[in-house]
């Protein structure tokens, strides 16, 4: 069953790669559970099929890096890009988006998340496997507020600006 306004996000980890080494997050892909992140703040959260993918990059994550300052303006604490690919591969993609310091690009290799949200969308038979539909949530302490959900192969509802104007 999909996660409705009003629902906490479930228990999950997602994976999110560090390129710079800080107190309490080595240098490469770390482990960050859900409920730990999302208390006491206020996240965009854009979901997507796949990293490197047509439409993920020219349209759906560029919108939430140019228009981050903006969020933040709202109240936004965090954005997050989610996707089911390794932490590798998003740590790499979000570098060539321009997405370092501005869009936290949180793997969730698994499919873990995607799955207890009840957003995964199967691919298989195109050759990408288990992957998530595209859709932009707002969460206020582990609680959704807003989701926006696209239909697949569509990219109209889950756009920054849509969000933005939620807010």
């Amino acid at each position: 069953m999909t996660i409705q306004i009003g629902e906490k996000l479930p228990d999950a980890t997602l994976y999110e790669f560090i390129h710079k080494e800080s107190e309490g997050c080595s240098l490469g892909p770390n482990a960050f559970k859900v409920a730990d992140l999302v208390a006491n703040k206020k996240i965009a959260i854009l979901a997507l099929p796949g990293a490197y993918t047509p439409t993920c990059s020219a349209k759906h994550l560029p919108g939430f890096v140019q228009h981050a300052a903006e969020f933040k303006a709202k109240g936004v604490d965090e954005i997050w890009c989610i996707s089911v690919n390794d932490a590798f591969v998003m740590g790499a993609w979000g570098q060539s988006q321009g997405a370092d310091g501005v869009v936290r690009m949180m793997a969730d290799g698994s499919a873990e998340f995607t799955q207890k949200i009840g957003m995964e969308l199967e691919l298989t038979a195109r050759g990408l496997g288990l992957r998530s539909q595209r859709y932009s949530m707002l969460v206020e302490n582990g609680v959704v507020k807003q989701i926006n959900l696209d239909p697949a192969g569509a990219f109209e509802n889950s756009t920054a600006e849509k969000l933005l104007s939620q807010l």
